[in-house]
């Protein structure tokens, strides 16, 4: 599959994702709305980039815009389409929820819509791991119960999830899901904490900490997660003879060739370490506002990525140090301090 179709290609993943399959010698079309939701000039800058590479074209339009989706995803003609573009953001749904039902369920229609007309060879999209929600059993696996979403943000990408299976056992579109486990690094988004945080950090400012620090992430460096993409986009899934032949662990649908894959370290990481990286990192001691839980959020993820190394024989391994030691020296870098 050497045609890549990414949608949100001028965000922070779709731009890594894009750089890797163009080095790799893929064809890679994108689109992207250039929303305002952060700094589009830090878009814009991501988009120039991979312009230089003549394997690479771009179209601005909106999910929400089908007439205008299809045609271009028609025109382009993909062996994959990596669906990667949504309204994000936890903290943000409380604020704007209506963006999140017509980006990520109207939008991902569109998407699925042109999977089937097209009958792409693999459709893959991106999930949360924000899915599993108010489970507490960690680490957390891709055939635990993901019903209790406490955001949503988490619930509109539960019910991409549970659209695109559809689609899957409908018209039999292999079809892969991942849920992301807070990724960070270069080009990453301004909303993020990592990016946050190093911003204030630098300019002596003091932080927001939630839940008084007592929260832990499973931190997924963005260059290991694209490459764990890169190789799913070749493990496509085949609809089993029968449910019998679904190995233990694995999220395979029994009716559909579908299955969802966590993409995370497999690390449980303190909000104290990871704040402690981007010290080491600046040589700048943070000063702390402790804070209780912002509504909406979860107290940890812990990614279980077995079955991602079942299927590709790859697993993250950047960890949380060396990882914002990248971010902090292009954050220097991109801001010339």
């Amino acid at each position: 599959m050497r045609r890549v179709y990414i949608t949100g290609v001028a965000g922070f993943i779709g731009f890594h994702l894009a750089k890797l399959l163009l080095d790799e010698g893929f064809v890679v079309h994108g689109m992207d709305g250039m929303t305002e939701y952060y700094d589009v000039t830090l878009k814009q800058r991501r988009l120039a980039g991979l312009k230089q590479n003549s394997g690479f074209g771009f179209t601005e339009c909106m999910l929400e815009d089908n007439a205008a989706l299809f045609a271009d995803i028609s025109a382009f003609r993909p062996d994959a389409i990596v669906h990667l573009a949504a309204q994000a953001g936890v903290r943000y749904s409380l604020e704007a929820p209506r963006s999140y039902i017509s980006a990520n369920i109207e939008g991902t229609f569109n998407v699925l819509e042109a999977a089937r007309e097209l009958a792409v060879k693999h459709l893959l999209l991106a999930s949360t791991s924000s899915v599993f929600g108010a489970n507490a059993e960690m680490p957390y696996r891709e055939t635990h119960k993901a019903d209790t979403q406490v955001s949503l943000y988490a619930a509109t990408k539960k019910a991409t999830e549970a659209l695109s299976h559809s689609y899957a056992h409908l018209w039999g579109i292999p079809t892969t899901a991942f849920r992301f486990f807070t990724v960070y690094g270069p080009w990453g988004r301004p909303d993020m904490a990592p990016f946050k945080f190093t911003k204030a950090i630098l300019a002596g400012q003091t932080i927001d900490v939630y839940g008084q620090g007592n929260m832990f992430r499973d931190f997924t460096y963005v260059s290991d997660l694209v490459r764990a993409i890169r190789l799913l986009i070749d493990a496509a899934p085949a609809r089993p003879p029968d449910a019998g032949d679904i190995a233990e662990g694995d999220s395979l649908s029994p009716v559909a060739p579908w299955r969802v894959v966590n993409v995370g370290n497999g690390d449980k990481v303190a909000l104290g370490d990871f704040i402690a990286a981007i010290e080491a990192a600046t040589g700048k001691t943070a000063r702390r506002n402790l804070m209780e839980m912002q509504k909406g959020d979860v107290r940890a993820t812990w990614a279980d990525n077995s079955l991602l190394r079942r299927l590709t024989g790859y697993s993250p391994q950047t960890d949380i140090r060396t990882g914002m030691a990248h971010f902090v020296s292009w954050y220097r870098d991109y801001y010339r301090l």
